[in-house]
């Protein structure tokens, strides 16, 4: 049996990396970092032409009805590019929120707006799915008016959302419109500057309940979540390993260039041939998530944690490549750098996530 990506896959994948290539130069991303721009609409434009926001969205409403892996190949193209765009929240879990615990009326309402790239949809699920920091998390109101308190952090696409899709300690999801009486929002700073977080503030805020929704489903969020994020890492190391190689190719050191010294052809080596192995592990897990659900959370889990390791080598490694240039934002290498460090720790750092693994296995107590 031959497990490799389909021709209309391969369609995808170099189609939207052609046309980042064109939407996203290492000035757009320079220039939208140093605004702090939550929102660059050029390459947003871009996307929707492509129809990355309706990969997810069934056809029924507008959308490709694509899988979970035709998504790791938008997020790994997103990643390469280092793409100032949002993508995991209003793309990825947010149409499958809806998909799976939406109603009849939320799904009309929603889905044919984010396939079309109408709306952007934020997510705040890192409290229930990574753990709570002091102070954070999300209350459903008991006497069940449909009311929300607390505050979310680490929210996902947040800063030019229309709505939110916001989970409670209970594990239950809601729809929370960004202009809801009651709910302040704001910027979160993180190291990646492309892909702006948001913290969200609930004072009897009205939200509208997701009816399915339960703990499973927000275990299929997350499982959807770590695979996007390691997919995404996969590319951004792609693209340092390429830069790292290039660079070699061209500085000139002792009369000859750096890259037939041993020392640098190890170092590219090696970074190829720890991040290689990595793809089928991504592509894998994002498949298991439609074909094969009852793995899905494990391989997501192996996936992050291991992606987040080895991204986090080969980021280190190409930067030594190139020397103090490496560190310099003429360079601009730090982009993918951060974008990787970001992808580490988002829902869940390596160690975290490993944990929860075993947990699922039964090797350490839930």
């Amino acid at each position: 049996m031959e497990f490799a990506l389909s021709a209309d896959q391969k369609l995808l994948q170099d189609s939207l990396r052609r046309a980042l290539e064109r939407a996203c130069p290492l000035d757009r991303v320079r220039r939208v970092a140093a605004d702090d721009l939550p929102l660059d609409r050029e390459v947003w434009r871009t996307l929707c032409e492509v129809g990355v926001p309706a990969l997810l969205v069934p056809e029924a409403f507008g959308g490709l009805g694509l899988s979970l892996l035709d998504a790791a190949l938008a997020a790994e193209e997103l990643g390469r590019h280092v793409a100032p765009t949002p993508f995991l929240g209003t793309a990825v879990l947010a149409p499958l929120a809806l998909r799976e615990a939406g109603s009849a009326a939320q799904q009309d309402e929603w889905l044919p707006r984010l396939a079309a790239g109408e709306c952007i949809a934020g997510v705040a699920i890192a409290e229930t799915v990574a753990g709570a920091r002091d102070g954070a998390g999300v209350t459903a109101n008991a006497s069940g008016n449909g009311t929300l308190d607390g505050s979310a952090l680490f929210v996902l696409d947040a800063g030019a959302a229309d709505v939110f899709v916001v989970s409670d300690r209970a594990g239950g999801l809601h729809l929370v419109r960004a202009d809801a009486q009651g709910l302040t929002r704001g910027a979160l700073r993180s190291i990646d500057a492309t892909r702006p977080l948001g913290e969200l503030h609930f004072a009897q805020v009205k939200a509208e309940p997701l009816p399915n929704a339960n703990r499973a489903t927000l275990a299929r969020l997350r499982s959807a979540g770590w695979a996007l994020l390691a997919a995404d890492t996969l590319g951004a190391g792609e693209a340092m390993i390429g830069q790292a190689v290039a660079y070699a190719k061209e500085r000139r050191q002792f009369g000859r260039v750096i890259g037939s010294f041993q020392a640098v052809k190890h170092l590219c080596a090696e970074m190829a041939a720890a991040l290689e192995p990595g793809r089928a592990l991504v592509w894998y897990a994002a498949h298991a998530f439609d074909a094969l659900p009852e793995e899905a959370a494990l391989l997501a889990a192996h996936a992050k944690s291991h992606l987040s390791e080895t991204g986090t080598f080969v980021a280190r490694t190409a930067t030594e490549v190139h020397g103090g240039m490496g560190i310099t934002d003429l360079l601009g290498l730090h982009y993918w750098f951060k974008r990787i460090g970001f992808n580490r720790q988002l829902l869940g750092g390596p160690e975290r996530v490993r944990h929860l693994a075993a947990e699922m296995q039964g090797l350490v107590a839930a």
